[in-house]
C-alpha cells in the first residue's frame, strides 16, 4: 500500500480541514497502518467481514474499506469520544460499506460478531490485546492480525514473567530485565494462539525507528491436532516456569 495513499485518505477522513497537514504522530500512524493495510490486502476479500478491535479511531478498519474495498467492518472501541470519531470518518467514506460502530469494551463476548473473517488490532494497550487475542480464538476468527503496544503490569502474564526472571537471577537493570520479561509475554501469546488452533508466524511491521513496539502476530486458523498439542505442551512448561 503506497504511503501516499493512505496519508491522504487519512486526512480527508480523519483531518478533514482544508490547509491543514497532517501533524508528526499521524504521519507515524500512517506508516504504521500502511504496513497493515499491505497485510491485509492479502487475506481480504469481497463480503469479508473484518474486525477492527480496542480500534481507537479505527484508522486501520476504515482505511481498509477505503483502500482495499472491504464491504463489512465492525469496530469495537469502548471510549465514547473515540467511538464518535469513528462514526464521523466513516460517514466521510467514499465507499459503500457496511459499517457498525460497538461502543464496547474488547473483554465483552457481546461486542463480537460471530466467527469473523479477519481480527485486526493495532497497538490495543496493554491487556487490551490478550483480551482480543482471546475473543478472536473465542468466536473462531479465520485471520488474526495483531500489533500490541505497552507491557505493563496489567498484563496477565507479566506477573509469572517477572517472578521467572527474578527465579533465574534476571539483572533488575531496567532494559536487561524489561526485554526477558517482554519476551516472556511475547512467547506466552505465541503458544497460546498455536495451542488453541492457529497457524502463527510473528515479525516486524515497520522499523523499530517508527516505532518500539513493532511486533505483528499473523495467525491463521488450522486447528492441526499435532501442531496443537506440541504448542500446548509448550505453553504449559512455560506457564509453570519448567526447563529442559
Amino acid at each position: 500500500m503506497e504511503l501516499a495513499a493512505v496519508e491522504s485518505a487519512l486526512h480527508r477522513l480523519f483531518i478533514a480541514s482544508d490547509g491543514t497537514s497532517l501533524r508528526r504522530e499521524d504521519l507515524k500512524k500512517a506508516r504504521e497502518t500502511a504496513a497493515l493495510l499491505d497485510q491485509l490486502s492479502r487475506i481480504v476479500r469481497p463480503g469479508r467481514l473484518l474486525v477492527d478491535a480496542a480500534a481507537g479511531k479505527a484508522y486501520v478498519g476504515l482505511l481498509a474499506v477505503e483502500l482495499l474495498g472491504v464491504e463489512r467492518l465492525w469496530v469495537i472501541e469502548r471510549e465514547p469520544r473515540r467511538a464518535a470519531l469513528c462514526r464521523q470518518a466513516a460517514a466521510r467514506l467514499s465507499r459503500v460499506a457496511e459499517v457498525r460502530i460497538i461502543e464496547d469494551d474488547v473483554n465483552s463476548a457481546g461486542a463480537w460478531p460471530a466467527a469473523p473473517d479477519v481480527v485486526v488490532g493495532l497497538h490495543a494497550c496493554g491487556a487490551a490485546s490478550d483480551a482480543i487475542l482471546d475473543a478472536a480464538v473465542a468466536v473462531a476468527a479465520r485471520f488474526i492480525l495483531l500489533v500490541p503496544c505497552c507491557y505493563a503490569a496489567a498484563v496477565a502474564f507479566s506477573p509469572a514473567a517477572e517472578a521467572r526472571a527474578e527465579a533465574l537471577g534476571v539483572p533488575r537493570h531496567a532494559e536487561v530485565r524489561r526485554r526477558f520479561v517482554m519476551s516472556l509475554i511475547d512467547a506466552e501469546r505465541t503458544l497460546r494462539l498455536e495451542a488453541a488452533g492457529w497457524e502463527t508466524t510473528v515479525g516486524a511491521l515497520v522499523p523499530p525507528t517508527v516505532t518500539p513496539h513493532n511486533l505483528l502476530w499473523r495467525a491463521r486458523r488450522m486447528r492441526e491436532p499435532n501442531r496443537m498439542r506440541d504448542a500446548a505442551a509448550h505453553l504449559a512448561r512455560l506457564r509453570a516456569g519448567e526447563s529442559r
